[in-house]
């Protein structure tokens, strides 16, 4: 059993491996296939300090929960897996020892396991068998809009004192002499004086002055509105596909 090269299933290298309990056991490093079906056995996974070490679990059982691989195993046994020398191969003794560790069996029923992918299935990242079909991913953009406070509007009203000039007309009474010569109809009146005596009349003269007041009165309501306002604002972002090529070898006969 060897390493896998590039493939569907090397998209688990550099992922975290879990347990079921999300505690991470260490980093996935590389992914074994089967010498004969081209299907992935083991995953490679380093654990220790700055991943010194490299432990073996199966990955049957295993699945993808967000960026990381969740293996259906504990992290004590999966850190107590026999040792296996990293090199891009397995014996066949190796997986028998890792066989007995895990309590599981192969159930392919060959030896050794292989570095390149050469089977004729297909099989997903979490390793099952599938038909001969792939299905191919990819993200798209989901855009929707919510409502949130921008800020406040108020109305204010203060006094604002203005000076104000207007021409008014006023009235006023003057004193003017009117001669009038004595008539039959005057004559009496013009006769009921002395014959010759010092006299006085005097006349009251009136005229009208300004007087200002002020009073309030209402000119105008004011109130506010809403409206709403439309503009184009342009979303950028990243999405990822997924691409599918084929691969293929030509068999030494």
């Amino acid at each position: 059993m060897t390493q896998a090269e590039s493939s569907p299933v090397t998209d688990l290298i550099d992922r975290n491996a879990i347990d079921s309990d999300g505690k991470k056991i260490g980093t996935v490093s590389d992914v074994y296939l089967d010498n004969q079906s081209g299907q992935p056995e083991w995953l490679a996974v380093t654990t220790g300090m700055f991943g010194s070490k490299v432990s073996f679990v199966p990955i049957a059982g295993a699945e993808l929960v967000d960026d990381d691989v969740m293996v259906g195993y504990p992290t004590s046994q999966v850190k107590d897996a026999p040792r296996c020398d990293a090199d891009g191969e397995l014996s066949p003794e190796d997986e028998d020892a890792l066989y007995a560790h895990y309590g599981t069996q192969d159930l392919s029923g060959t030896s050794g396991v292989q570095t390149t992918v050469d089977g004729d299935q297909g099989y997903d990242t979490s390793g099952p068998e599938t038909d001969d079909a792939m299905t191919r991913s990819e993200e798209q953009i989901d855009v929707s809009t919510q409502t949130r406070q921008a800020g406040t509007a108020r109305l204010r009203k203060w006094i604002e004192t203005e000076n104000v000039q207007m021409t008014v007309p006023i009235r006023r009474e003057k004193a003017r002499m009117v001669t009038e010569p004595v008539t039959d109809a005057n004559r009496d009146a013009a006769m009921s004086g002395g014959d010759l005596t010092d006299e006085e009349h005097e006349v009251t003269l009136s005229e009208e002055v300004i007087d200002v007041s002020k009073k309030v009165v209402p000119k105008e309501r004011v109130r506010l509105e809403k409206e709403v306002d439309t503009e184009e604002v342009t979303v950028d972002e990243q999405v990822r596909k997924e691409r599918i090529q084929m691969d293929e070898g030509n068999d030494d006969r």
